[in-house]
């Protein structure tokens, strides 16, 4: 309810400010969401860090199933920040965050300082494969005021993949940022899982286990073999095209039934951004990503698979998910 009411106020504030010049508008909207995220924050049991497009919705539904499976609540909605806790206490409030606006509010620029106390599942992807999707999320699904809030090509611009991709304030450049960011924090962190999507893809169950381990609300082997098989693709495509998710609002309905590209869940596939362009533009794309990305998430190099570790708090890098 306290959510709610923070997004009614953000909203009504906004409105009434209709008069300011659009560039302090956003300024102003971004530090409202900044304040709304601290508060969160501050509340939260656990935070799920990622930057858009990183598998957070995948993770979201699988630990929407356990939860709701695990204490007999009815399904059909997301995990959103409180809504599962309270309903039973049992289960933690999580704080699903894309670290955009936190900053808007505190000054801190990428200081994580915000986190310290926090405990943190640092959700990353290989960071092509993140733009490739940010492109069709922009195109078929962002609703234009997200666009500007966030500085996206404005709605209804014509710009190829590559071009989104290599812009500066929308793709791998912001993305690597992030990850960067996050890198450098990483010691100053009591309590961190980083989690990579590709591992996630390669060993969900085991990867699941790590992240309830850590969060504090272990599970056994046949209750992660349920939620894994429930939250396989092909199944997570057939309920978003079934509006199953509607009391979620718009995180997992497809803009297009009829267009694949603008699913939630379009393709899930590991450097599937391979896919997408012409051998000079990889060149371009693998060269910016080599060149510019802390190596120690494990991307940018040779194919390298990162070894599992146990879930625990005060667990730090890549190797921990």
């Amino acid at each position: 309810m306290r959510d709610a009411l923070g997004r009614i106020l953000r909203a009504l504030i906004v409105a009434l400010l209709f008069f300011l010049p659009k560039p302090r508008k956003l300024r102003l909207e971004r530090w409202l969401r900044g304040r709304e995220d601290l508060r969160r924050l501050r509340r939260a049991d656990c935070v799920v860090v990622s930057f858009g497009k990183s598998g957070r919705t995948w993770l979201r539904v699988m630990l929407s199933h356990f939860f709701q499976v695990k204490h007999g609540l009815p399904e059909g909605q997301l995990m959103g920040f409180e809504n599962l806790h309270r309903k039973n206490a049992a289960i933690p409030k999580i704080l699903f965050t894309h670290d955009n606006y936190l900053k808007d509010y505190t000054g801190k620029g990428n200081d994580k300082s915000d986190y310290a106390h926090s405990k943190v599942v640092l959700l990353v992807r290989h960071p092509a494969d993140v733009a490739v999707s940010q492109y069709f999320q922009w195109k078929h699904r962002m609703r234009p005021a997200k666009k500007a809030l966030n500085d996206y090509p404005a709605h209804g611009a014509e710009i190829s993949l590559f071009d989104f991709v290599m812009r500066e304030s929308s793709g791998l450049p912001k993305i690597i940022d992030f990850m960067n960011a996050w890198a450098k924090a990483m010691p100053a962190l009591s309590s961190l899982l980083v989690v990579r999507y590709e591992d996630m893809r390669a060993r969900p169950e085991e990867t699941l286990g790590g992240i309830l381990d850590f969060m504090g609300t272990p599970a056994g082997a046949a209750e992660l073999s349920e939620v894994v098989e429930f939250a396989r693709f092909d199944n997570m495509k057939k309920l978003e095209s079934k509006r199953v998710f509607w009391l979620s609002g718009g995180r997992m309905v497809p803009g297009d039934r009829s267009d694949p590209n603008s699913y939630k869940v379009r393709r899930a596939k590991v450097d599937g951004y391979r896919d997408d362009f012409s051998p000079e533009e990889l060149a371009q794309i693998d060269a910016l990503i080599a060149e510019t990305l802390d190596p120690q998430f494990g991307y940018g190099g040779p194919a390298e698979v990162v070894a599992p570790a146990t879930a625990a708090s005060g667990s730090n890098g890549p190797n921990a998910g």
